[in-house]
C-alpha cells in the first residue's frame, strides 16, 4: 500500500515537472492583424509564421482566438518573425502593407522578437493613413487583399 502511494506520488512529481519544463524555453506574442485603408480589425483564416530567417512556416504555433486575435508561441532562441495572414479557406494570401509600395510586394520583412516583447511591433503602413500603437508584446500588421494587378503569390 504505501509502495502503491509513493509511486503514485512520485508519478505525480513528474508530471508537475514535466509540465514546467514544457512551459519554460518559450514566448507569447499577441498578433492583431487590421486593414491597412480602414484601421479595421480584421480575423484571417490563418497566419503564416516564420522566424530566423527560415522558410519553414510555423502556424503550429500560432492559436487564432475567438475574437481574430492570435498568440504565437515561440521558443526563446527565436530572434526574428515574419507575418504573413490568408483569407478565402486559406488559399489568397493578403497583401503586407509594410512592403505595398515595394516592386516586390510578397517579400518577407523581418521583426525583432525583443522589440515587440519590450514595447511593441506596430509595422509600417504602406497602404493608408491609420495608426495604432501596440503594447509590449504585441505585433500588429497592416494588410489588404490582392488586386487584379498583383502577382499571384
Amino acid at each position: 500500500m504505501a509502495t502503491i502511494r509513493a509511486l503514485a506520488q512520485m508519478a505525480g512529481v513528474m508530471a508537475v515537472c514535466g509540465l514546467l519544463s514544457a512551459q519554460t524555453g518559450t514566448t507569447t506574442i499577441s498578433i492583431e492583424l487590421r486593414d491597412g485603408k480602414t484601421g479595421r480589425h480584421i480575423t484571417p483564416s490563418n497566419f503564416l509564421l516564420r522566424v530566423n530567417h527560415n522558410e519553414t512556416v510555423r502556424n503550429e504555433w500560432v492559436t487564432i482566438n475567438d475574437d481574430g486575435t492570435a498568440n504565437a508561441t515561440i521558443p526563446e532562441d527565436v530572434k526574428e518573425l515574419s507575418l504573413q495572414a490568408t483569407y478565402g479557406s486559406g488559399m489568397d494570401y493578403y497583401v503586407n502593407c509594410d512592403a505595398a509600395k515595394q516592386s516586390d510586394k510578397d517579400r518577407e520583412i523581418w521583426y525583432p522578437v525583443d522589440m515587440i516583447l519590450k514595447s511593441g511591433v506596430v509595422a509600417p503602413n504602406e497602404c493608408g493613413k491609420t495608426e495604432y500603437t501596440a503594447r509590449p508584446g504585441e505585433f500588429v500588421f497592416y494588410v489588404r487583399k490582392r488586386g487584379v494587378l498583383d502577382p499571384l503569390h
